[in-house]
């Protein structure tokens, strides 16, 4: 297509200058034949010449001029008509390459649209996992407060049981009995032994929790922002340009 467009331009560029030179030489020539029209015997510009007085060897017959001015005409015709066929081809070829264009474009703004509505749907949902986990960290945190106080208001109990198995260890002689407060200070001991370490292992297990619940919070914020700067870049910056893609004229040259 260039290189026709490229030959026919160059074909229309000589013609053009044929036709322009047979212009030239006609208007030269109505000049000349004005200007003998208008000579008569009064006239002072005018003399002898006996040597003008014959036909130039080059000089062409009425049918050859009137020949060669058909065939500069007919040519000029034929490749201004060639010109007009081919740009008519290259306005349909210019038109359908800009719709497709412009349906592309179409076709990748619904893309965007598209993706940026998945991008939304997953923030929101993100975000709403956040919100939840955040509301167990602050439970969780106060579990662990809770299961510390616990432990803290199992410490005095235990110190008076003890301290009443030492003193009670000073009995003298046969005073010194296993009765039944003493098995019962010991079984007390043991049951408050049991509990602090239930109590313990309990703070230990809500103490990894809350590791993995700040784990999962900082995961989720960081995913959140990713998808906030996606969402950023896509809807702000290449959408924005994308609300200058030229139309179809401008596509195609004509704007």
């Amino acid at each position: 297509m260039c290189d026709n467009n490229d030959g026919l331009f160059r074909l229309n560029r000589d013609h053009k200058e044929i036709c322009e030179m047979d212009w030239s030489d006609k208007v030269e020539t109505y000049n000349i034949d004005d200007k003998c029209g208008r000579y008569n015997n009064q006239s002072t510009n005018i003399q002898f010449h006996p040597s003008s007085v014959k036909f130039e060897e080059s000089a062409s017959t009425p049918e050859t001029w009137a020949k060669f001015s058909h065939d500069n005409i007919y040519k000029a015709e034929r490749e201004k008509q060639a010109s007009v066929n081919l740009r008519a081809l290259i306005d349909n070829i210019l038109h359908d390459v800009s719709e497709d264009l412009r349906m592309q474009c179409a076709a990748v703004n619904e893309a965007f649209a598209k993706h940026l509505e998945e991008l939304d749907d997953t923030k929101h949902k993100l975000e709403h996992h956040l919100k939840k986990t955040l509301k167990e960290i602050g439970d969780q945190e106060a579990n662990i407060a809770a299961l510390k106080q616990a432990i803290k208001d199992k410490e005095a109990p235990m110190k008076v049981a003890q301290t009443r198995l030492y003193d009670r260890s000073f009995r003298p002689n046969v005073e010194l009995c296993r009765d039944a407060a003493q098995f019962r200070l010991i079984n007390e001991v043991e049951e408050l032994t049991e509990s602090i370490e239930s109590l313990k292992k309990k703070l230990l297990e809500a103490e990894q929790s809350l590791r993995n619940l700040e784990d999962t919070r900082m995961n989720l914020e960081k995913e959140i922002a990713v998808k906030t700067n996606s969402i950023f870049i896509d809807r702000q910056k290449c959408l924005a340009h994308r609300t200058r893609y030229p139309s179809t004229l401008k596509l195609a040259g004509y704007q």
